[in-house]
């Protein structure tokens, strides 16, 4: 019975291991089910973590696969399927994550797994084993009434990347909106309280992160919101490479890429890890893109280095293998210094950092100028090492440099050791080029020098001045001395009209350059040639010429880069003697300006003769205005149009002639003009005037009092001028000619009449009457005495003194006269003051007044006596009577004006005329008759005779009739 119990298990271990091993021998099928131990979350990550085991595993070492499923909500929605192989032990515990894309505090997750053999040593199943029972994965979140939760809560992600956002609403929460930065977001709802809003391909806005915010009604408070750590992507480091210069240490350097670094602690900048497989060291970087590493065992000549690079994302490495040997990089050359020959030689000298005789190094030199390598040569060195450089240019700066590197295994340059020096000057090795321009000014020439400054090769240093010496050639003897200063590039001489060489040099501070020699002769600047147009490019024009002779030493091409300026900018050109063609080009042409070009041939003697003038125009355009037109001999039927030349200068193309444009209503155009009717009725003729120097047009076939209208424009070969405002003009009516060829002659005639009556008139006024009457200025007593009766002619110096009135009344006593008849006071007539002589014989204006005297009879006196008849007279008007003898009356009129003059200085004063008869026929005449007769008649001559006013003043009586007579001596005026 004992022994029964014993084998029973025996036999039963048999036949498990003849089952067993049956199986392994024929292949059957078996199937192990995993059992899910734990699955716990990560919420920050949004990862899921799965732990399970294999029970029944009888094998150590068995490969097996598993499948897992994940579903989301419910069992049914499958989101994730994955396979999973791996080598499974005996009583092993396995892990697996996954990493969901919404956030797991949002939606529930149920995850199961099942199994299969996959063990070459067994035959291949072809069926999984059951699924595990469903595991629930969630993450527990109670949402508040009123209230929104977003999640994931500060997410950190790499640019470019996927995100799903999560809204968790609380009860009583409607109307929830979003906003990525400044832009509205919309989302799908994935149930009454979940709603999910999907982000593609995010981008990096700032370190600081990008800010989603929401807004909903009914919310317990305005603003809620989550931040999105978008981080660039991290870079794999590039250029990776390390070197020595001392075999003491290795330096690393890299390119580290963009900087992953976020604020707030989120991330910060990637870190950099090197390691070394052979020595198995790890060391930590100190800097982003480089690393000292310490060569602690000589005898290593080979490394291996892996630079890792991460973040909190991500890791990414770069590998490096090398022989030290091979990576040197030598230390820049010493001790350089350059010391200069002459001003075309320097030489220079450095040292090296040496490992030895048997090291050696590969130097390279270079020459530079104005940042410009002009000169490299490479040398090799053991220490030390020197190089000559010639063919350098006097007054110079240069930078020399060397740098050198292993000969052998070469890695790379060390840096340049460099020197900067200059060289001396040097005298001037170039003349200089020189022209001349030569004009007349007051009997002497103008010379106005020109040269080019030398170039810096040429100059050899600094110019700092220009030597002129001016010999004449008609006077040997004589020369002059000019210098000018630099930066001066000409001068202007005055020489006298001779003919003169001048030598012109440079100077610097060490010496003279060659001298340039120009020769001018008598003629000089008077040449005469003729003009040729030439057509330009927009590049510049080609100036072509015919030789005059065969021995000529070369050709100067003169022109103005400015012609319409008043600064010319004379421009010149040197050329050899076998040319007969140059093309002229200057940035400074431009269209629609001429340019005036000059070809001189300059002779062995260094003479300079014109030999021709051509002008041109880069571009020719069209006139820019239209010449200022005048009108003459204007007629109503024809004018004449004429207009003055333009100023060649001023010309934007060759002018090649005029258009007259004329308008009008009903006009015949001339059979040479082009007729076009016009609206309006009108009708403009058209007519070329080809020749340019025509500078008149004669418009005919016009009719009278008609309007017209013209417009003269020039034409060249780019176009006409502009199209501006006709002129308008009227032709005059046909007899208007006539009548002013018949009324400016009678004018003319009528105004010369009435010039020679006027002063015919004043001269037959001075001559007859005159407004103070001289006798002896009086042509009428020669015509008195040409006529027959002898004794009517009255003599002066027979004529004894007359009548006389006296207007103002008399003051004192007074010679009481009795004068019958009226004094005809209504015929006096004032006068203005006139000049009358006084008794001392001075002249003073005082006034006076005109009257006619009465007219006496001469045979009155025929008796011989003399007398004054009272009483009214009734046959004749003016029968007079003295009562006074002459020489007594004289004395009288003195007295009396004597006496006027004390009493009254101031009274007013006037003139008194006194009229005279003639003489009596015979007898005494300077005896009076007692009993003098009546007087016949008057007498045919009345004579007045001016008194100064200054007389005592004759009293009028009550009956305005004169109260006095005085009568004056004989020969008193």
């Amino acid at each position: 019975m004992a022994f029964s119990v014993a084998l029973h298990p025996a036999f039963l271990l048999v036949v498990l291991s003849l089952k067993t091993s049956r199986s392994e021998v024929l292949g059957e099928p078996f199937q192990l089910t995993p059992e899910i131990l734990t699955v716990s979350t990560e919420s920050k990550l949004q990862q899921v973590n799965l732990q399970w085991t294999v029970p029944n595993l009888t094998h150590q070492e068995l490969k097996m696969a598993f499948q897992i499923e994940i579903s989301r909500i419910n069992t049914s929605n499958i989101v994730w399927v994955e396979n999973y192989s791996t080598t499974v032990k005996w009583n092993q515990l396995l892990h697996w994550n996954w990493k969901s894309e919404i956030p797991l505090e949002c939606v529930t997750h149920f995850i199961r797994i099942r199994a299969m053999v996959d063990d070459a040593k067994y035959l291949p199943q072809n069926s999984w084993s059951n699924w595990s029972s469903w595991k629930e994965v969630s993450v527990q979140v109670s949402v508040a009434p009123n209230t929104l939760l977003i999640f994931p809560d500060n997410k950190l992600l790499e640019e470019g990347s996927n995100v799903t956002i999560c809204l968790l609403y609380g009860q009583y929460l409607y109307n929830v909106s979003c906003m990525l930065q400044k832009e509205p977001i919309h989302g799908e709802q994935l149930d009454s309280h979940v709603s999910l809003i999907k982000l593609n391909n995010v981008v990096f806005h700032s370190v600081s992160g990008t800010n989603i915010h929401c807004k909903a009604m009914n919310a317990t408070k305005m603003i809620f919101g989550t931040v999105l750590f978008v981080s660039k992507v991290l870079e794999e480091p590039k250029n990776f490479s390390c070197e020595t210069q001392d075999f003491k240490t290795l330096k690393c350097s890299w390119e580290p890429g963009v900087d992953t670094a976020l604020v707030w602690s989120q991330q910060d900048s990637q870190s950099y890890t090197l390691y070394e497989s052979f020595s198995g060291r790890r060391e930590l970087c100190d800097h982003r893109n480089s690393h000292n590493w310490q060569i602690t065992d000589d005898s290593q000549e080979t490394y291996n280095f892996t630079l890792t690079t991460e973040n909190n994302l991500r890791k990414r490495s770069v590998n490096l293998i090398f022989n030290l040997t091979h990576r040197v990089h030598q230390k820049a050359p010493h001790d350089v210094t350059l010391e200069n020959i002459d001003a075309r030689k320097a030489n220079m000298t450095w040292k090296v950092l040496s490992r030895g005789n048997n090291y050696i190094l590969l130097c390279q030199i270079e020459l530079q100028h104005e940042r410009e390598v002009i000169h490299e040569h490479n040398v090799s060195v053991h220490m030390s090492a020197s190089y000559l450089f010639s063919d350098l240019e006097p007054d110079t700066k240069y930078k020399a440099r060397v740098r050198c590197a292993d000969a052998n295994h070469f890695w790379k340059w060390s840096d340049w050791a460099q020197k900067e020096f200059c060289t001396p000057e040097a005298a001037p090795s170039q003349a200089l080029d020189v022209w001349r321009q030569v004009r007349s000014e007051n009997g002497s020439y103008v010379v106005t020098l020109f040269w080019k400054p030398l170039l810096k090769s040429q100059a050899n240093g600094k110019i700092v001045s220009y030597n002129i010496v001016v010999e004449n050639q008609d006077r040997l003897s004589e020369s002059e001395h000019y210098s000018v200063p630099a930066p001066a590039l000409g001068t202007q001489l005055s020489l006298d009209p001779c003919s003169y060489k001048i030598h012109i040099t440079a100077n610097n501070s060490v010496g003279v350059s060659p001298e340039s020699v120009m020769v001018l002769s008598n003629d000089s600047g008077h040449e005469e040639v003729h003009e040729k147009r030439i057509k330009g490019t927009k590049d510049g024009f080609h100036i072509s010429w015919e030789p005059t002779s065969g021995d000529a030493l070369g050709y100067v091409v003169d022109w103005c880069v400015h012609s319409r300026d008043q600064h010319c900018d004379l421009q010149w050109k040197n050329l050899g003697p076998n040319t007969t063609s140059t093309n002229i080009t200057s940035g400074a042409f431009k269209p629609g300006v001429r340019y005036n070009f000059r070809i001189f041939e300059k002779s062995m003697q260094q003479k300079a003769q014109l030999l021709e003038k051509q002008t041109g125009y880069t571009q020719e355009l069209a006139p820019l205005e239209n010449p200022e037109v005048t009108i003459n001999n204007f007629t109503s039927n024809s004018f004449i149009l004429s207009w003055p030349s333009y100023d060649s200068d001023f010309q934007s193309a060759f002018i090649e002639g005029y258009h007259v444009y004329l308008k009008s209503k009903e006009m015949q155009c001339h059979p040479k003009g082009k007729r076009m009717t016009l609206p309006d009725y009108w009708v403009l003729c058209e007519y070329e005037i080809k020749d340019p120097e025509q500078k008149a047009f004669t418009v005919e076939n016009l009719r009278p009092e008609s309007h017209y209208e013209f417009l003269v424009t020039p034409y060249t070969s780019a176009g006409q001028g502009p199209n501006e405002t006709f002129t308008k003009v009227m032709t005059p009516d046909e007899n208007s000619n006539m009548l002013l060829k018949i009324i400016l002659p009678m004018t003319l005639c009528v105004l010369l009449i009435i010039i020679a009556c006027y002063w015919k008139s004043q001269w037959v006024k001075e001559k007859c009457y005159p407004d103070i009457p001289n006798p002896y200025k009086s042509s009428i007593l020669s015509l008195i005495k040409s006529k027959k009766n002898a004794h009517l002619i009255m003599n002066v110096k027979d004529c004894i003194p007359d009548v006389l009135e006296v207007i103002n009344k008399v003051e004192g006593p007074k010679t009481q006269c009795i004068v019958s008849g009226n004094p005809h006071n209504e015929d006096v007539s004032m006068k203005p003051p006139s000049s009358v002589p006084t008794e001392d014989g001075s002249s003073g204006s005082v006034p006076f007044f005109f009257f006619e005297n009465f007219t006496y009879d001469q045979s009155a006196f025929d008796s011989g006596s003399h007398g004054l008849i009272p009483g009214p007279l009734k046959d004749t008007p003016c029968q007079l009577g003295l009562l006074t003898p002459p020489e007594k009356l004289l004395n009288v009129l003195e007295k009396d004006y004597m006496k006027s003059l004390a009493e009254s200085p101031t009274e007013e004063t006037s003139l008194i005329y006194v009229s005279q008869l003639a003489s009596p026929m015979g007898g005494d005449k300077d005896s009076l008759a007692t009993n003098p007769p009546m007087p016949g008649h008057c007498s045919e001559y009345k004579m007045q005779m001016a008194v100064p006013g200054r007389l005592p003043s004759l009293a009028l009586s009550e009956n305005n009739s004169l109260t006095s007579e005085i009568l004056l001596g004989q020969g008193e005026q």
